[in-house]
């Protein structure tokens, strides 16, 4: 974000928001190869749903039973090793994008404190307040005034950046009016600091800093000179978010419906994902920062655009070519562990070694149990033979005998 800021500062333009887009599409642009890889994978799953299904029906209503459960799921695992895929294949990228939204919901919550080059400014504002603001009484209405950092410490510098940070036009406004010197300090350009900072902050008429709802309110209330214009681009961010989402997921579902349809418990439950999951993002971007909605704006179009070139590919793809060169790289990760190679078609020949397998060691098992029955009914009758079984006189015979046995042991 740092460099990128850097970069479009470069170029007299200074913005936030358009430092979100590009980080969005530089990490898009980044992805490309694992999101390929994972567009392959999603459409050998549709291949391979017939098969996975039919494995599912099979044992349907064997749940309780272990074994059952067991050669399910040795089946299954027989199936996605046939294509030369695993269960996890297309997970990595979305695992990877967590992170960055995590990160980056922290980032621009806060960006002086993480990008240096937007702090400078922030900085160059307190540097022309005078000595022991922090007890100054409009300072200290300005700090009141902030649910976020309500009974911070602010002779920490730190915490003035983030209070200035959340700061709106009019409460700039009042700074300026109390510390006339903080309005007269410019930038290296000869603009004014306060002006910077707040185009800075804005795009589309928004401060990225605020919730799209904080917008909405301040307009109905009349505060801080709201326009109709903020209130328009405070609705669009979470509705455009919805909708570019909805169609991105549709998108990517165009080249990895399974042929099943309906029959599918997991297409269906994709088709409930596709919709739920939009309207989610809607309801956040309502509550997040507009920065938080202007990345997810920004990442589901470039990922719409991005998708039309990936399902142009795919349409190209082979699937026995694809499954051929899946089936290779397994092989050579099978080889490098000791193991066998795998073959294509080779699930009936996986299933018939497993029963082959378990027959072998339920022998074992059987045959073990034949000959603690057999030790157990020898000891019985050498213990009994001179007596009736359960009396007395067979009880004392089988002390006797043991204790006998057991002389003569120590004796060898």
């Amino acid at each position: 974000m740092d460099l990128l800021f850097r970069f479009t500062s470069m170029f007299g333009i200074v913005n936030i928001g358009l430092c979100i887009i590009l980080f969005t599409l530089v990490t898009k642009l980044l992805m490309i190869p694992l999101t390929i890889k994972q567009q392959k994978s999603s459409k050998l799953m549709a291949v391979m749903q017939p098969e996975l299904t039919a494995i599912q029906k099979k044992y349907k209503g064997k749940e309780g039973d272990q074994k059952a459960m067991m050669m399910m799921q040795t089946e299954t695992k027989a199936v996605y090793e046939k294509y030369g895929t695993s269960m996890t294949g297309g997970c990595l990228p979305m695992l990877i994008q967590l992170p960055i939204i995590f990160a980056l919901y922290r980032v621009i919550y806060n960006i002086p404190a993480y990008v240096h080059s937007v702090r400078g400014y922030y900085e160059m504002v307190i540097a022309n307040l005078p000595a022991g603001f922090q007890s100054n009484q409009t300072f200290m209405e300005l700090a009141s005034s902030s649910k976020m950092l309500s009974g911070a410490d602010f002779t920490d510098l730190n915490k003035v950046i983030d209070l200035l940070y959340t700061f709106t036009g009019k409460q700039w406004d009042v700074l300026v009016n109390a510390f006339p010197q903080v309005g007269q300090a410019v930038t290296e350009s000869g603009d004014s600091v306060v002006s910077a900072i707040e185009r800075m902050q804005t795009f589309f008429g928004l401060n990225i800093a605020y919730t799209p709802m904080q917008v909405i309110g301040n307009f109905f209330s009349h505060v801080d000179g709201t326009t109709v214009f903020a209130l328009i681009a405070a609705l669009a961010i979470p509705l455009l978010a919805g909708a570019s989402q909805w169609y991105s997921s549709k998108l990517m579902m165009a080249t990895t419906q399974s042929p099943q349809g309906d029959e599918n418990p997991g297409a269906n439950m994709m088709k409930s994902m596709n919709v739920m999951m939009p309207l989610m993002s809607v309801f956040f971007c309502f509550t997040f920062a507009t920065g938080i909605g202007l990345y997810w704006v920004a990442q589901s179009v470039f990922t719409i655009i991005q998708q039309v070139g990936i399902n142009s590919y795919l349409k190209k793809v082979d699937i026995d070519d694809l499954v051929q060169k899946n089936v290779e790289k397994t092989n050579k990760k099978r080889a490098k562990r000791g193991l066998p190679p795998t073959r294509v078609g080779n699930v009936d020949e996986m299933m018939q070694k497993m029963q082959e397998k378990e027959s072998r060691e339920e022998s074992k098992r059987m045959e073990k149990i034949a000959k603690t029955k057999a030790l157990v009914e020898e000891n019985k009758n050498y213990y009994n033979a001179d007596a009736k079984a359960g009396s007395l006189a067979s009880k004392a015979n089988m002390v006797a005998k043991y204790n006998e046995k057991h002389e003569k042991g120590g004796k060898k």
